[in-house]
């Protein structure tokens, strides 16, 4: 059973996501961030709550910005999905979960030290040159189901 309810238009659209996020951190960056987008549509809490689709969670605005910078900024992100990153996409939406963003909600390259919270939130790891931040176990437990 898959992690989410998804349809074919969501695996092309999660597949671009992490294309244009993470295609220098290879299969597995490109992985963790199809990951956090997952988490995000499942876990209704936090920043996240009422996010039914993958839609709503590529497009979500925050601030008066995109959450994921590539939907703004990203030439990549409007480029067509590759076979590749389909599969990837896939494997992520129905089973993959892995350290450091299997429970994380949020991620970004600091180009430097990973700061220890992000928006309040601990540190879960490293992957390359994003750090993975998941939520508090109190503040979004289902996130961690």
């Amino acid at each position: 059973m898959a992690r989410v309810k998804y349809t074919e238009n969501d695996v092309n659209l999660v597949a671009r996501m992490m294309r244009a996020e993470a295609e220098g951190e290879g299969k597995l960056g490109m992985l963790m961030v199809g990951n956090v987008i997952v988490n995000r549509l499942a876990a209704n809490c936090l920043d996240f709550v009422d996010l039914r689709t993958i839609s709503d969670v590529i497009y979500q605005v925050q601030g008066g910005n995109y959450s994921f910078e590539a939907v703004q900024k990203g030439n990549v992100f409007y480029n067509r999905a590759r076979g590749v990153e389909k599969r990837l996409a896939k494997q992520t939406l129905d089973f993959w979960r892995e350290h450091p963003s299997k429970y994380s909600l949020w991620y970004f390259n600091p180009y430097g030290e990973c700061p220890p919270t992000w928006y309040g939130q601990p540190f879960a790891g490293q992957f390359k040159q994003h750090c993975y931040y998941e939520p508090q176990a109190n503040t979004c437990p289902s996130v961690y189901v």
